[in-house]
C-alpha cells in the first residue's frame, strides 16, 4: 500500500471518533494495553508530560513542545485530531512522521490490529510511542484524546501532567455536570506525580485537590502563581503578556505568536510547567521560554487557532466548537473594528447545537455549512434551528462555497470568520 491507500485502510477499517463519534469510544484501556504490551512498552523509554482539558490542551502542548525544543531536547509531540493530515498528529520537533513510517507499521502490524480490533485513536497511540522509542525522543508531550481516566494515552507515567480548562463538551461520555467532566480529566493523576491546574474553577477546585491528595500528588494552581495582569495585542503577529508570579517578581514582555486572547488562561500553565521540570534537572532558561513562545506555531505546526488567513477583508479562523470556546471567540471578535460581520459556521451534530446558536451575534450575516465528514449537522438543519435564535443567513453544502460567497459578499473593511467546528476549519487552512 502507499501512503493514500493507508490512509484510506485506517479510517475504513478503524472506528474513527472524528468521522462517527460515540460510536469509536472505547469504555476501558484493554486494547491499548494490549497493544502496549506486543510493542513491549514503548513508552517506557522516554520521558513525558500528560495534557488533558476540555479547552486549551492543544496550544498548551504546542507551547511545551516549542520550548523545549528551543532548550535542545529531542521533542515529540502527539496531538489529535489532525486538521489537514494524518501525519500532524505525530512529530518530532516539529517535523511530521513520515508517509514510509506510517506506511510501514500498519503494513507490519496488520496481523495484531485484526487481533486485538483497535479503534483509529488506539491504533494512533501505539504507532506515536512506538516510533518516538525508536527514534529516542528525550520527552514527549501527549495531549489526551477524550477525557482522561479511559483515554488510550493514559497508561503513561509522566514527569508531570497539566490540566487546562474544564467546560461541556462530549458530555454524552464524560457526564453532564463540569465535576462529572473533571472526575473524568483528574484520571490522569498519578501517583507523587506533579499536577498543574491551569484556570482555578472553584466549583470543581474540589475534584483535583482529592483526587491529588488521594494519589499523594504535588498539586499546584498555576493562575494563583502566575498572575496575567496585562495583555496587548498586536494584529498580525503576537500578543505580549505581563504577569506577576507570586513571590512578587514582575515578568514582562513574553510575547506569544498563538493570537487567540484566550491563551492568557493556558500560559501561565506552561510557565509553571518549565519551574517543575527545571526542579527536576532540567535545563530550560528563561531566554530559551521566551524565544520558544515567541515561534510556537512555525516550530510545532499549530493551525487554526485564531488564525488568520486573510486581510481586507480580514478573514479568521478558530477551532473553538463548544460554549466555553465560542464564548471566548466571540469576546475577542467583538475588539476587532470592521464594518460587516460575516460568519461561515458549520457544527457536528452531537454537540450543544443550541447553547452556542444562542450565543452568536444577531447582526451578521450567516453562511451555514456543514464539513466533509458523517458527523457534520445537515445545514438545513443547523439554519433551521438557527431561525430561532435570530440568526438570518444562507446555506450551503460545502465550505469552499460557504466562503467563497462571503467573500463575493464582503467590502474590504468586513471581517469573515469561519469557526463552529474543528472539522470546518480543517477546510480552509
Amino acid at each position: 500500500m502507499d501512503y493514500k491507500q493507508t490512509i484510506e485502510y485506517l479510517f475504513s477499517q478503524l472506528p474513527v471518533f472524528q468521522r462517527i463519534g460515540k460510536a469509536a469510544y472505547k469504555g476501558n484501556l484493554d486494547n491499548t494495553l494490549a497493544l502496549d504490551k506486543f510493542f513491549n512498552h514503548p513508552h517506557k523509554t522516554f520521558k513525558t508530560i500528560h495534557v488533558a482539558g476540555t479547552n486549551g490542551k492543544g496550544s498548551t502542548s504546542h507551547m511545551l513542545a516549542s520550548v523545549l525544543a528551543k532548550a535542545g531536547y529531542k521533542v515529540g509531540l502527539y496531538t489529535s485530531p489532525h486538521l489537514k493530515d494524518f501525519r500532524e498528529r505525530i512529530r518530532i520537533n516539529g517535523i511530521v512522521i513520515s508517509e514510509q513510517e506510517v506506511v510501514d507499521f500498519v503494513e507490519n502490524h496488520k496481523a495484531i490490529f485484526e487481533k486485538v480490533k483497535p479503534s483509529f485513536f488506539e491504533m494512533t497511540v501505539a504507532l506515536a510511542f512506538d516510533y518516538f522509542s525508536r527514534q529516542k525522543v528525550d520527552i514527549a508531550v501527549i495531549e489526551v484524546g477524550l477525557g482522561g481516566r479511559l483515554d488510550s494515552t493514559n497508561i503513561i507515567t509522566p514527569e508531570l501532567s497539566i490540566i487546562t480548562n474544564i467546560s461541556f463538551d462530549h458530555t454524552d461520555l464524560l457526564g453532564d455536570t463540569l465535576e462529572k467532566i473533571a472526575i473524568e480529566k483528574s484520571g490522569i493523576i498519578k501517583p507523587n506525580i506533579p499536577i498543574i491546574i491551569s484556570q482555578t474553577q472553584p466549583e470543581i477546585k474540589h475534584v483535583f485537590r482529592d483526587k491529588a491528595q488521594e494519589n499523594k500528588s504535588p498539586i499546584f494552581f498555576a493562575d494563583e502563581v502566575y498572575n496575567v495582569f496585562d495583555v496587548a495585542y498586536h494584529k498580525t503577529k503576537y500578543q505580549s503578556f505581563n504577569l506577576r508570579k507570586k513571590d512578587g517578581q514582575t515578568i514582562k514582555g513574553i510575547n506569544l505568536d498563538l493570537n487567540g486572547i484566550y491563551q492568557k488562561y493556558n500560559l501561565p500553565g506552561v510557565l509553571l510547567a518549565f519551574d517543575i521540570l527545571n526542579e527536576k534537572g532540567y535545563d530550560i532558561s528563561e531566554k530559551q521560554i521566551r524565544e520558544g513562545l515567541a515561534i510556537t506555531s512555525s516550530s510545532t505546526g499549530l493551525l487554526g487557532r485564531w488564525q488568520r488567513l486573510q486581510e481586507k477583508p480580514l478573514i479568521i479562523c478558530d477551532t473553538g466548537h463548544n460554549v466555553d470556546g465560542i464564548t471566548k471567540v466571540l469576546a475577542q471578535l467583538n475588539e476587532i473594528k470592521r464594518e460587516k460581520l460575516h460568519m461561515v459556521i458549520g457544527m457536528v451534530g452531537d454537540k450543544n447545537i443550541d447553547g452556542v446558536l444562542d450565543l452568536l451575534p444577531k447582526d451578521a450575516q450567516y453562511y451555514f455549512t456543514k464539513a466533509s465528514i458523517p458527523r457534520a449537522l445537515d445545514e438545513l438543519i443547523l439554519a433551521e434551528k438557527a431561525t430561532n435564535y435570530n440568526l438570518k443567513g444562507n446555506t450551503f453544502p460545502t465550505v469552499k462555497e460557504a466562503l467563497d460567497a462571503a467573500k463575493k459578499n464582503a467590502n474590504p473593511n468586513d471581517l469573515i470568520f469561519i469557526g463552529g467546528s474543528t472539522f470546518v476549519v480543517a477546510e480552509v487552512v
